[in-house]
């Protein structure tokens, strides 16, 4: 090949060269500018379609945070139950597929917990304090409160919750520790095991089964602040209404206006203490008021005659005097009777 012939080929390539460049690229600039204004156009929604897959686009922030405080608001609500047909039937098929990320937010952040019951979940909402003590809690930590939480106010021995944990003993007391210090749960003792030590959460008061109630005062029985108590319904028994007898409430509320006792006693209590003056031949039952309650009086009293001889103590029915009663009966010896005659 001659030395211009070459010179041509030369030239003929470079510029095929660079009309392949420039070609590439203005494909290039049309692809991205193509490819750009192809993601700036709306898509229009197809009204047979279910409309699911329309929204079904990553939220943008400001709607997240808009569904986000409509769903706290609405666990706020005491009257709401959060269950998801609750939910489901509150915000729509479409908007109720939307409110995974928000649920994970808030579980992860610890304002939210769930729990089943039957075929459903139910959310419970928890507050800001609350959250901020289980933050940064191990899994373990949380299933041990969860087992805590569902005993309520009976307590869960330490060796129950062992069971269904299957944690072992040493990193169940660090936990316990933890769980403690963070003011979560607490340690309480019954009256029937003041050796054994059961755990519930901080803020509930122990059930009465575990206390002793009222009768009570640290894990012991008061004797004496019985005797206080039913010396003031003895009191009241005979001093109300002319001792001619009162009500189980009207002695209730006395209680209550002289605060004769360190805690409010429920009207089973106070029938407790009137048991045992009954039972002490202390007080009586003696008919009803209008209303049909029970009254109460002060026993009668029984006099036995004491006057006799010497030689009447060798009598083997010496023991059997006749009894004489304030409204005048008299029964003799072994004639059958009832106390209040």
């Amino acid at each position: 090949m001659s030395a211009p012939q070459q010179r041509k080929r030369a030239a003929a390539s470079g510029n095929a060269a660079n009309t392949g460049q420039q070609k590439r690229s203005r494909g290039e600039a049309t692809g991205i500018s193509v490819g750009a204004a192809r993601h700036r156009v709306p898509m229009k929604h197809d009204p047979n379609t279910d409309g699911q897959d329309f929204f079904s686009s990553t939220m943008t922030t400001t709607n997240k945070d808009d569904l986000k405080e409509e769903f706290v608001r609405l666990l706020s609500d005491p009257t709401f139950r959060g269950t998801n047909s609750a939910l489901k039937s509150h915000f729509g098929d479409v908007r109720y597929l939307e409110l995974a990320p928000v649920i994970n937010e808030l579980i992860q952040t610890s304002r939210l917990t769930m729990s089943k019951i039957g075929d459903e979940l139910l959310y419970s909402l928890v507050s800001d304090e609350i959250a901020s003590k289980f933050s940064g809690l191990e899994t373990a930590a949380k299933m041990v409160y969860q087992v805590i939480e569902r005993a309520g106010n009976m307590g869960i021995w330490t060796k129950d919750i062992r069971t269904q944990t299957n944690i072992q003993q040493q990193s169940l007391t660090k936990i316990f520790k933890t769980l403690e210090s963070r003011q979560l749960i607490k340690p309480v003792k019954s009256v029937n095991a003041k050796a054994k030590k059961l755990y519930m959460l901080f803020n509930l008061k122990p059930a009465k089964e575990l206390t002793g109630g009222p009768w009570y005062t640290e894990l012991e029985f008061d004797h004496e602040f019985i005797n206080e108590l039913r010396n003031f319904v003895l009191l009241c028994v005979e001093k109300m209404n002319a001792g001619k007898g009162v009500t189980l409430t009207q002695i209730s509320e006395k209680m209550k206006q002289a605060k004769v006792s360190r805690e409010l006693l429920s009207q089973d209590e106070v029938h407790q203490l009137l048991q045992t003056l009954i039972f002490d031949f202390k007080i009586e039952q003696s008919g009803t008021d209008r209303a049909g309650n029970m009254l109460f009086v002060s026993s009668r009293k029984v006099t036995p005659m004491c006057e006799f001889n010497w030689w009447q103590v060798t009598d083997p029915n010496f023991r059997f005097r006749d009894i004489k009663f304030d409204d005048g009966i008299c029964l003799a010896a072994h004639e059958p009777h009832y106390h209040t005659a």
